[in-house]
């Protein structure tokens, strides 16, 4: 159709429809901000999007609606609230959450808004991570977890079960507390804070290639030198009313931004 012939018919259309034609043309160009606005998110979740950057992290990651997506931890469904609507035309969505005091909540979670995410698999880790067939997979998420696998000592068993789901030439991304690389690795183990050189060292031993790094994520206001760790940053606060205003005021955690990928040959 030519462009006078487009303009007459946009004219004919009353104001809101042509609103929501445009609007409906920007959301098809722009899945992943569709998926952030969606009505179904918490206003509770909504406030961190200043501190988590949803859609410039996912961009990164290069995550699009039709792949098949696996986030591990998702815990009380932060990024669920976005991965479910954004996949749930043609992709699959995995929940891997791990066996322990946020599995039931989170089931919990995606059984309130069934409509929303009904189709979300749930997968227990690491008694069914099996479920999840070798070689499917084109991307892996994690956000905020690796920190606790090595806590756990789990960090090593956990990338390479990574390893195996994503097909070759598949993307692990990886977002993180940073803790700057002169530090002592000692607080890695209390403060919830890793180096990128770990994570790196981890993924790497799993047989990733390190492939590069975003700032979106970054808080040059975060010392990482807290009485609590990062757990005395919003959104924990666990120094209470002590210092709040101060902790406010830093915002949340100075984070790493990795991403990695499954050799393809």
């Amino acid at each position: 159709m030519r462009l006078p012939l487009l303009l007459a018919a946009a004219a004919l259309l009353p104001l809101g429809a042509a609103v929501a034609q445009h609007a409906g043309h920007h959301q098809a160009a722009d899945p992943i901000a569709a998926a952030i606005a969606a009505p179904s998110r918490t206003a509770t979740n909504t406030a961190r999007d200043k501190y988590r950057h949803p859609a410039e992290t996912l961009a990164f990651f290069g995550v699009k609606p039709g792949q098949t997506v696996v986030e591990y931890s998702p815990s009380g469904g932060w990024y669920t609230e976005i991965l479910a609507p954004l996949l749930s035309g043609k992709g699959t969505f995995y929940a891997l959450q791990p066996t322990g005091r946020y599995l039931d909540g989170y089931r919990n979670f995606l059984a309130a808004k069934p409509e929303v995410y009904g189709k979300v698999k749930l997968v227990a880790y690491p008694e069914d991570t099996a479920s999840i067939p070798a070689n499917s997979v084109d991307t892996v998420l994690t956000f905020r977890n690796v920190h606790n696998m090595v806590m756990g000592g789990t960090e090593g068993a956990t990338f390479k079960a990574f390893f195996a789901m994503l097909k070759p030439g598949g993307t692990l991304g990886v977002v993180d507390h940073r803790l700057p690389e002169d530090r002592d690795t000692a607080l890695e183990k209390s403060s919830g804070y890793l180096k990128v050189s770990t994570i790196r060292r981890i993924a790497e031993a799993a047989g990733f290639d390190y492939v590069g790094a975003s700032e979106v994520n970054a808080n040059p206001r975060d010392t990482a030198d807290w009485p609590k760790g990062v757990w005395t940053l919003p959104p924990t606060l666990s120094q209470k009313d002590v210092d709040k205003d101060k902790y406010l005021a830093i915002g949340e955690s100075d984070r790493m931004t990795l991403k990695f990928r499954k050799p393809a040959a």
